[in-house]
C-alpha cells in the first residue's frame, strides 16, 4: 500500500469538519482491511511479544514449577502491594499464597507458611477467580508440612473443581505417596500423563518411577525434564533430583558433577549444596563436604541437613560439633512444628540413633497412625529393633521393602536396616543377604551406618549350607527380575521430551530411591 505524503503543517490545506471525518474514516477502514489482509491464511503472523520475567514468575507459579528465589521475592512484593489495594483480587491472593508456600520451602523457613494459609484461605473467601489457583497451594502447602491427609482433600477438591486442569495432579500425587496409597497413585498418574506432557509432568513422574523402583525410566524422565525446563531455576532442581538418583545408586562422582551443573543453573538451589556434601564426603573429600552442608545449613537450616551433618562430623570423631548439630536439630523442629509441620519423622529417626528409643517408637506409631507410608514403616521398624521389640520391627522393615505394599523402591537404608533387626534374631541367612544388599545399592550410603554393616557382615562370616533353603528369597538383580514377569509393562507411560510418551519395560538395573525424607532438607 502506498502512502502519499503529506505537506507540513505550515502549507497543508484547510479542509472542512465534514471532509475531515470523511477521511479519518476511511483510513481507519484502510487499517483494518489491512489488518484483514495480514491475517489471511498462509500469510505470516506476526509473532507475539515474549512474557515478561513477572508473567513467567506468575505462569511458573500457578503450575507449581521451581522458580528462582528473587523472582518468587518480586512477586511476593507485587502481589502483597496488589492485595493491599484491592483485597477482592482473589487470584492475586492465591498467587501470593502458593509463592509463600514454595519460599518457605526453598529456605526452610516456617513462618512463611502461617501466611500462605491466611491468603490462600482468603482467596477461597472472595468468591472470585483464582480458586483453582487456591485449591492447589492449599494441597502445595499441606505437602509441604507434610500432613498429607489434608493435603489429599486439598487436591481432591481441586480435581472435583476442574477435572481437566492438570495443576492438581502433581500435589495429589505426592499425597497419596505419603499416605502409602499406592494405586491411587498409578491412577492420578495416569491420569496426569493423558493431560499433560512437559518438564513439570516428567519430572513429576520421575519421583513415582523411583519409588518404584523403575530407575531407568527415573532417570530418563529426570534427564528429558532438564532438557526442556524452561527456566534456570527448574533446571537446577531437575538437575539436582538427577543427582540424588546417582548418589543412591552409588555413583558420588556422577552425582557430584550433576549437583555442580545444578548450582550453576541457579546458586540458590539448595538441595544440589546438600547433595554436594554427600558426595564429597563419600569421595573422601571431606574439608569440602563439611564446608558444603555449613554453607546449606546457613541458608536453609533444615532439620534433616543437621542430622546429617551431625551424624558426619560423628563418623570423624568429633562428639562436641555433632552434638551443636544435633542441638541445632531440635530447635528448628520445635520452630517448624509450631508453624504447623509435621516433623515427627526425622525427630523419630533421630531418637531412634541418637537419644531415648521409646520416644522414638512414640512419635513413631502416631505417625503411622495418620500417614501410613514406607518411610515411615521403615523408620517405625527401626525404632522398635532399637528399643528391643525385633519381632514387631521385622513386620514394619518387611513392609517397607514389600513390593505389594509399594516398597518396590531400592533403599540401602532400609536393606540395612532390615539386615540388622533379622541379626538380632538370629535369622543370620536374611540378614547377610540384606546387609550384602544394602552395601550393593550405595557403598556410602551413611558415614556412621556403612562401618556397621560392614562389621555386621565380618562377625556373621560366610553363610552355612543350612542357611541356603531351596525356596529363599531372591535378592539384588535376582529380586529385581522377579518383580516384573517378562513382557510387562508399567501401566504409567514415561513422558518423553517431544511430548509423547513411551512404556517402560520396570526395573532394568539395581537402582536407589528417591531422597528419604526423614534425612532431607526439602519435602
Amino acid at each position: 500500500m502506498v502512502i502519499a505524503q503529506l505537506p507540513p503543517d505550515s502549507v497543508r490545506p484547510s479542509r472542512s469538519p465534514v471532509v475531515r471525518r470523511v477521511l479519518t474514516g476511511t483510513a481507519v477502514a484502510g487499517a483494518v482491511l489491512g489488518g484483514v489482509l495480514v491475517l489471511l491464511p498462509g500469510e505470516r503472523q506476526p509473532p507475539r511479544p515474549a512474557p515478561g520475567p513477572m508473567a513467567r514468575t506468575v505462569t511458573a507459579v500457578g503450575a507449581g514449577v521451581p522458580v528462582a528465589l528473587p523472582d518468587l521475592a518480586a512477586l511476593i512484593a507485587q502481589r502483597e502491594a496488589r492485595v493491599r489495594t484491592r483485597p477482592r483480587d482473589g487470584r492475586s491472593w492465591a498467587l501470593l499464597g502458593a509463592a509463600y508456600v514454595e519460599q518457605g520451602r526453598r529456605t526452610a523457613t516456617p513462618a512463611f507458611y502461617p501466611k500462605a494459609e491466611k491468603a490462600l484461605r482468603t482467596a477461597l473467601g472472595t468468591g472470585t477467580a483464582g480458586n483453582g489457583t487456591a485449591l492447589d497451594g492449599l494441597a502445595a502447602l499441606a505437602n509441604a508440612r507434610g500432613d498429607f491427609r489434608t493435603a489429599k482433600k486439598w487436591g481432591e477438591a481441586a480435581v472435583a473443581q476442574a477435572p481437566k486442569r492438570w495443576t492438581a495432579y502433581p500435589q495429589l500425587l505426592e499425597a497419596y505417596e505419603g499416605l502409602g496409597d499406592h494405586k491411587a497413585t498409578k491412577k492420578t498418574l495416569d491420569r496426569l500423563l493423558e493431560l499433560r506432557s512437559g518438564p513439570a509432568v516428567m519430572a513429576r513422574a520421575a519421583q513415582v518411577y523411583r519409588d518404584r523402583g523403575w530407575r531407568e525410566d527415573a532417570a530418563a524422565a529426570l534427564a528429558d525434564a532438564a532438557a526442556g525446563a524452561g527456566t534456570p531455576a527448574a533446571r537446577a532442581a531437575y538437575l539436582s533430583r538427577s543427582g540424588d538418583l546417582a548418589w543412591e545408586r552409588g555413583e558420588p562422582a556422577d552425582a557430584l558433577r550433576r549437583y555442580e551443573a545444578a548450582l550453576r543453573a541457579d546458586p540458590d538451589e539448595h538441595s544440589a549444596l546438600a547433595g554436594q556434601g554427600r558426595a564429597l564426603a563419600a569421595l573422601g573429600r571431606t574439608s569440602e563436604a563439611l564446608r558444603a552442608y555449613r554453607t546449606v545449613l546457613d541458608r536453609q537450616p533444615s532439620p534433616g541437613y543437621a542430622l546429617e551433618l551431625g551424624e558426619l562430623y560423628e563418623s570423624l570423631g568429633l562428639g562436641g560439633a555433632a552434638r551443636v548439630q544435633y542441638d541445632l536439630l531440635r530447635a528448628r523442629a520445635r520452630e517448624e512444628a509450631a508453624a504447623g509441620v509435621d516433623v515427627e519423622p526425622v525427630l523419630g529417626l533421630f531418637e531412634a540413633d541418637h537419644g531415648d528409643a521409646r520416644s522414638a517408637v512414640r512419635r513413631l506409631r502416631e505417625e503411622w497412625r495418620r500417614h501410613p507410608g514406607t518411610a515411615v514403616a521403615d523408620a517405625l521398624g527401626w525404632a522398635l529393633h532399637r528399643a528391643g521389640e525385633n519381632e514387631e520391627a521385622l513386620k514394619f522393615a518387611t513392609r517397607a521393602m514389600d513390593a505389594e505394599h509399594g516398597g518396590g523402591v531400592r533403599s540401602a537404608l532400609y536393606a540395612y536396616h532390615r539386615g540388622q533387626i533379622e541379626r538380632d534374631l538370629e535369622r543370620y541367612g536374611p540378614a547377610r543377604r540384606h546387609l550384602q544388599e544394602a552395601l550393593r545399592i550405595n557403598p556410602y550410603f551413611s558415614p556412621l551406618l556403612v562401618p556397621a554393616a560392614r562389621q555386621a557382615l565380618a562377625a556373621l562370616g560366610e553363610p552355612a549350607a543350612q542357611e541356603l533353603p531351596e525356596d529363599a528369597e531372591p535378592s539384588g538383580e535376582e529380586a529385581e527380575a522377579e518383580a516384573v514377569e517378562p513382557g510387562s509393562k508399567p501401566s504409567a507411560a514415561r513422558p518423553t521430551a517431544s511430548g509423547g510418551a513411551t512404556a517402560s519395560d520396570g526395573p532394568t538395573a539395581p537402582g536407589g530411591p528417591a531422597p528419604d525424607p526423614r534425612r532431607s532438607g526439602s519435602r
